[in-house]
């Protein structure tokens, strides 16, 4: 099937923006892979120093001639999704060694867990963790020893923030190596129900303590399709997973066959060998083009508008929102998985998974079917499953059908006709709204504003019943110069509620929601942020706004409003505790959403 015109528009778009970056890009990463083995430029003293502790690996090390591999790992024991990894290093080095090559930790990155800190202050760190870990990693791989990195991380910051180290450090090749989602626990939709319930007393802190821990009750990625799990379909659409990785669950023999396998494919594609793959060749614009059609084909994160500009950035290309709604406007949503459906991603992988996604959107032209990955030349890899022949990975054809229609469907039938996320613009700034769970007749809202400032005052008036009406809840001073830009996922509950007794309803923010982002209209990532100049600032209580996800449009009907002063909010607040004085300068110089909302890049 030829490229549908429409993605083949804007790839052309894309590529042409970009094309002084990304050439610039390019050619610092050929000069850099021209160097040869990084190993070989270090003296006696640097190496001695860097064998030191590897044992029997030394003579292997020193003779210069096996790949050494570098391992980025974001282990740590209090997120469900990373802690499968504590054993990893160990086992790829085993790989690396029946590869002929050897492995070490080349450093540790920070993993927060939005989970955590949902509703809490340190969410306001969050964003800015991703920034960390692509310093951190940066850091990691300083030390020049390494032929190819392995790349371990899966949830919300930590794989783009490993991603923009990676496009840094595009001369190496490199593989994502994920931990899969932890099996099913209670359902998502009833979790979300007692949620529900305990918002508005029915029931007590007991029975949403039962949910909550029957729902993430273990060791990996929390199994909604949040952020943590788009980032998995994303690594798969961009080439840089060995196909067929992302959902597969931690302490299976398949997976533990597929972290070996990774480890010896990265032996093979280092520039020691005949087969060399730098990541600067994979992650182009057609890999991007790639990532954000399967993120709407699948109703992924809204986080990920964020970023894949960030990640973008970091490989010499420009994306803008209007790439995103274009390319939502024509990828048709293939999948409901929750929030966007009850059923979770374990259900979605037992239905026909990323492999029949794949499938179906190359076979309609919706996908660019030449692209560079870890394993070959082309996207079709990606529509095979993997098998375990022993103790060895096989490859199968992937399912031509869905297995089960209620959770994924065929291009030529799908839940509906456009994608997850829409652009909004207008007279209060440019937004995006995942659609995907919003119902149609809720996709318009014209109301009264409601003005707040932080999450605690929604809570508080809404507990006070003053939110018992139509209304756009406005939350402002949320950007990432404001606050760190924090998820406002714990608004949902509420404004659900509200919604559910029969009210118009709508939120509007310069901060992000989340990839669990749900059935309430949300414009997100107003842009420029209240405290960056943009109109958010000189709203008043009772502005009639209009939220029309339909016609792609944000705006303030009450006149007069851009004549105003501005609100100037007290974020004396925002600057102290749980560490957050030490990220003043990330708040100072941090970009616009629009951009990324980005630091390093």
């Amino acid at each position: 099937m030829p490229l549908d015109a429409r993605i083949a528009a804007v790839t052309d778009r894309i590529m042409d923006r970009s094309k002084d970056s990304r050439a610039a890009y390019l050619d610092r990463m050929r000069k850099l892979a021209e160097d040869g083995p990084r190993r070989a430029h270090l003296s006696c003293g640097n190496q001695a120093h860097a064998y030191a502790a590897m044992g029997a690996d030394k003579d292997s090390l020193i003779a210069e001639r096996a790949p050494n591999l570098g391992i980025v790992t974001a282990y740590n024991d209090m997120l469900s999704a990373h802690q499968p990894f504590k054993d990893y290093p160990d086992k790829i080095k085993a790989a690396a060694r029946r590869a002929g090559a050897t492995a070490q930790v080349a450093g540790g990155v920070p993993a927060m867990c939005d989970g955590v800190t949902q509703g809490q202050v340190g969410m306001e760190l969050s964003l800015f963790s991703r920034d960390v870990i692509a310093l951190a990693t940066g850091v990691s791989l300083s030390h020049n020893t390494f032929d190819a990195a392995l790349y371990l991380g899966v949830c919300d910051k930590i794989v783009p923030g490993l991603i923009i180290a990676a496009g840094t450090f595009g001369y190496l090749p490199g593989i994502f190596v994920p931990a899969g989602p932890m099996v099913s626990g209670l359902p998502n939709d009833e979790k979300a129900k007692v949620r529900q319930q305990f918002a508005t007393g029915e029931v007590g802190r007991d029975k949403l303590m039962d949910a909550e821990m029957a729902s993430y009750h273990g060791p990996g990625t929390c199994t909604f399709y949040g952020t943590a799990n788009s980032n998995q379909m994303l690594m798969e659409l961009m080439g840089l997973h060995l196909p067929g990785a992302s959902f597969v669950n931690p302490g299976t023999p398949l997976r533990e066959a597929l972290t070996g396998a990774a480890a010896t494919r990265a032996a093979r594609i280092t520039a020691l060998g005949n087969d060399y793959r730098p990541v600067c060749d994979i992650l182009d614009e057609k890999a991007f083009v790639n990532g954000i059609v399967g993120l709407m084909a699948t109703g992924g994160s809204t986080n990920l508008v964020i970023h894949l500009v960030a990640m973008a950035r970091a490989a010499g290309i420009h994306l803008d929102c209007a790439d995103f709604a274009d390319l939502s406007a024509a990828t048709p949503l293939m999948a409901r998985i929750y929030p966007n459906g009850l059923a979770d991603v374990n259900h979605f992988h037992a239905a026909g998974g990323l492999a029949y996604v794949i499938g179906e959107l190359l076979d309609a032209g919706l996908l660019h079917p030449d692209t560079k990955t870890v394993v070959g030349e082309g996207l079709a890899d990606y529509t095979r499953e993997p098998r375990l022949a022993g103790d060895r990975i096989t490859y199968v054809v992937g399912p031509k059908g869905s297995l089960n229609d209620r959770i994924l469907r065929p291009v030529s039938d799908p839940f509906q006709a456009t994608g997850g996320v829409v652009e909004l613009n207008g007279n209060l700034g440019r937004g995006v709204m995942k659609v995907s769970a919003v119902a149609p007749e809720r996709r318009v809202i014209e109301a009264p504003a409601a003005i707040f400032e932080d999450q605690a005052a929604v809570k508080a008036a809404f507990q006070a019943g003053d939110l018992n009406r139509d209304v756009v809840v406005v939350v402002r001073f949320q950007g990432p110069k404001a606050n760190g830009m924090p998820e406002l996922h714990a608004l949902t509950p509420v404004l659900s509620v509200l919604q559910d007794r029969g009210h118009k309803v709508a939120l509007v923010t310069d901060g992000r929601m989340s990839g669990a982002s749900g059935k309430v209209p949300s414009a997100i990532h107003v842009s420029p942020e209240a405290a960056d100049g943009g109109m958010l600032g000189k709203l008043r209580d009772g502005d009639l706004i209009r939220v029309d996800a339909s016609a792609g449009t944000l705006a303030v009907l009450t006149e007069g409003v851009a004549d105003r002063p501005a609100a100037i909010p007290d974020l004396s607040g925002n600057a102290h505790g749980v560490g957050r004085e030490l990220f003043e300068i990330f708040r100072a110089t941090a970009g616009p959403a629009t951009a990324g909302a980005a630091v390093v890049v």
